[in-house]
């Protein structure tokens, strides 16, 4: 018997260490796969994500950086409040006593033609989810005159008149005056007298008597309500209403 070869044919048997190696690639290159596959699923969400939150900050309610003091005590540099951008979809314009976030482009501030489409498409997104201060062309103040009120600033104890009814403001930062600036104007229709609460802190209608529109505010600026703060957490909630203008009349009965 040739035992020599019986040896030789014992040595072809598989090798289990090579077999091993073989499956130990196998089992990496799917674990890369697998950890790739999961990456893009995470990514995917992400994107799916912000694209939704900007779809509802853009028709529904928008997160909105409070910049400056401009309307303290009622709002605070830094809060976030939400901006209803269905509350005058109905039709009702905004009314008396409303605090409003709007567009200032052609009112407040001069358009600028030079300005980079891009960035401002950028930080709009930004802005939209609350993440950074809004542009420059957007403020939040209190409505004070809609279209046909005769608002009219100051009796002897610093308090405003619309339309004949001395108001009230109980709103005001404290040891402010309705304005320090004596002003009488008529609000044209469809378009909105603004003034912040903190009154020697803010540049709003007032400062605009010269400019073209002469501080108003057209309707159709306004992007929306704010109905809610978000943060900080301590003061979370709906925001509260007025009822400063309640006994104001409709400009049609301001004199009969």
């Amino acid at each position: 018997m040739d035992t020599q070869a019986q040896h030789s044919e014992r040595d072809r048997s598989p090798d289990p260490d090579a077999g091993s190696g073989e499956r130990s690639r196998f089992s990496r290159v799917r674990d890369r796969v697998v950890s790739v596959l999961s990456w893009r699923r995470v990514l995917t969400g992400v994107v799916v994500a912000a694209v939704l939150l900007l779809l509802f900050s853009s028709y529904v309610v928008q997160p909105f950086l409070i910049p400056s003091r401009s309307m303290e005590p009622t709002l605070k540099v830094g809060d976030r409040v939400l901006v209803n951008k269905l509350a005058y979809r109905s039709g009702d314009g905004p009314e008396r006593g409303d605090v409003v976030v709007f567009d200032g482009t052609g009112s407040f501030v001069r358009e600028d033609p030079d300005a980079n489409p891009l960035t401002g498409l950028v930080r709009g997104a930004a802005s939209s989810l609350g993440l950074t201060e809004p542009a420059d062309t957007d403020f939040v103040k209190r409505v004070v005159g809609v279209g046909g009120d005769r608002v009219v600033c100051c009796d002897a104890r610093g308090r405003l008149a619309v339309n004949g009814v001395t108001v009230d403001e109980p709103y005001l930062y404290p040891g402010d005056t309705a304005s320090r600036v004596p002003f009488d104007i008529l609000v044209p229709a469809g378009a909105l007298w603004m003034m912040g609460d903190h009154r020697s802190r803010s540049s709003d209608s007032r400062d605009h008597l010269g400019s073209p529109g002469g501080g108003m505010v057209p309707v159709e600026r306004v992007t929306g309500r704010v109905d809610w703060l978000g943060w900080p957490p301590a003061r979370a909630g709906s925001l509260e209403g007025t009822g400063a203008f309640d006994r104001v009349r409709a400009p049609g009965a301001a004199h009969g």
